[in-house]
């Protein structure tokens, strides 16, 4: 059994530095702040008085807002800057700014462009560091995805989730880890021009061959999601990659997630999306807003994810 006081203080950079225990733990946190949540404990005292910087170089919606509310329905202050309005926008370097906040608060979620960003600021400060997006993970959006599988149907062991699109893509990389660590086979459908990281695909061989389960790359949308309980897509143009939008339309319009592609998935299955959705592009219109779609309870699911992390790391 997990011992809580070996995650506190440590670093949220990747789902390669967590075990499968460690990601059970905060997955399992999540669902059980959920049930408090729904039961009308919406607030708690467990990090009262503590800071969270938020330090963003890329918009969002989702992951600062359930930051921010994790925070004040924990009894803590969440404290957002962009890069620009920091003297990081003008060239302060980064292990002093991980320096001082490390004198001023308890934990920094920072969402950025490059993962290299990440690793300096956990280099060189003395609270935790949480990746809230890089250009290689989104390891807040897997757990939260996970939570929203185990919700569903009450495991993730034994599953099958095919990830459908962009194989470059961050939240890809997180979740495939995370969900063979827990027991799942993962399929990936991708061009070969937009084939997944060899890293991030060395790593999910190594750990599909020490489990026994079913780790498959192929072009075939169709050979991806036969039997699968979990359909998975994210944008084909994600923040950076604008200068290639209509090359990568281009290429990736045949892995549309519509009602063909999902009608070869199991009878159950579901789809999910990390948001924001381009409808009519990596999914028709009618399968997002379908029975099947539970892209509104993976975004409330981050919430409660969320502050399970928070108060396992702070």
């Amino acid at each position: 059994m997990l011992d809580p006081k070996k995650l506190k203080g440590k670093d949220f950079l990747s789902l390669l530095d967590f075990s499968r225990e460690e990601i059970t733990y905060i997955i399992e946190g999540g669902l059980a702040l959920k049930r408090l949540y729904y039961q009308g404990n919406r607030s708690s005292d467990v990090l009262r008085d503590k800071v969270l910087f938020l330090i963003f170089q890329k918009p969002s919606t989702r992951t600062r807002l359930s930051f921010e509310i994790a925070m004040r329905e924990l009894g803590g202050f969440a404290l957002y800057a962009s890069w620009n309005e920091l003297q990081l926008g003008r060239g302060e370097a980064i292990s002093d700014t991980a320096r001082v906040l490390s004198r001023y608060g308890d934990g920094i979620v920072a969402r950025v462009y490059e993962h290299k960003v990440v690793e300096e600021l956990s280099k060189y400060a003395e609270i935790p560091v949480i990746n809230g997006l890089s250009d290689l993970e989104h390891p807040v959006q897997a757990l939260s995805d996970l939570m929203t599988v185990e919700e569903i149907f009450g495991r993730v062991d034994g599953l099958t989730i095919a990830f459908v699109g962009d194989g470059k893509d961050n939240v890809l990389n997180s979740l495939m880890i995370a969900s063979l660590k827990l027991g799942a086979n993962f399929h990936v459908a991708a061009p070969k021009e937009l084939s997944p990281d060899e890293k991030y695909t060395k790593e999910a061989d190594a750990i599909a061959n020490e489990m026994k389960l079913d780790f498959l790359i192929t072009e075939d949308p169709a050979e991806a999601v036969r039997g699968a309980d979990v359909i998975y897509t994210d944008t084909w143009v994600s923040m950076g990659k604008e200068a290639e939008a209509e090359y990568r339309k281009q290429i990736l319009s045949p892995y549309q997630v519509d009602r063909k592609l999902l009608s070869m998935a199991s009878r159950k299955a579901v789809f999910m999306h990390c948001l924001p959705a381009h409808k009519g592009e990596e999914v028709s219109e009618d399968v997002f807003e379908s029975e099947r779609s539970v892209v509104w309870q993976q975004a409330e699911n981050k919430l409660h994810l969320q502050k399970s992390l928070l108060t396992s790391l702070i």
